[in-house]
């Protein structure tokens, strides 16, 4: 891929972001998945764990071992995650299908901790779209260059996160789960994906 290119034009004939090149795994994740709204409360705690997981690594790795996670994770279920112990630790610590790292691990556990606080008070969905008033914001970026690592909204949102309890969150985390989960719709304007999420994100 050339550098600075901010498109490509795939087989099929249509243009996509750069990001997952021509990998066919990691294409349909950009095609299915990222950059749709997501609104579940369970499914929006497994994309910020993974998320955090991430940390150091790149996004290709943690995708191909999402399936292991989910396993040792309980699918992540916040209510089993947050009865995990000290033995858990150690099994995940064992576990070579995933990440084995034992600050996630923990932090993994103390998240789900505070996400069954949020849901009872609030929700998770409602927690985290509030801070896009609801709707996924739009910025319509055209090259790669326009898109940034952080956001003042990403900031507000991982402040918000670590002070209920979560870890591994920082703005640049918290920026990547954004694009994800919808909550931005960073599709460059000449994806094919771009007005397709920006259709979903009106509700249309």
């Amino acid at each position: 891929m050339k550098q600075g290119v901010s498109t490509i034009r795939h087989p099929d004939g249509h243009m996509r972001c750069w990001w997952p090149g021509e990998d066919p795994f990691y294409v349909a994740y950009h095609d299915d998945e990222w950059g749709v709204p997501e609104r579940d409360d369970r499914a929006l705690f497994e994309k910020l764990i993974l998320d955090g997981f991430q940390a150091g690594l790149s996004w290709i790795t943690i995708l191909r071992k999402r399936e292991a996670f989910r396993a040792a994770f309980a699918q992540f279920d916040p209510q089993r995650i947050a009865r995990f112990d000290t033995h858990d630790v150690d099994r995940l610590m064992a576990d070579t299908g995933i990440v084995r790292n034992r600050a996630k691990i923990e932090a993994t556990i103390r998240g789900a901790q505070a996400w069954l606080r949020i849901q009872e008070r609030e929700g998770f969905s409602q927690f985290c779209w509030k801070f896009v008033d609801g709707s996924p914001l739009q910025p319509h970026y055209r090259g790669r260059e326009d898109v940034p690592a952080e956001t003042d909204v990403s900031r507000a949102l991982s402040k918000a996160l670590k002070q209920e309890g979560f870890g591994f969150c920082g703005p640049t985390i918290v920026y990547a789960f954004m694009q994800a989960v919808g909550m931005t719709n960073d599709h460059l304007v000449a994806c094919c994906r771009h007005q397709i999420c920006l259709e979903a994100g009106r509700g249309v």
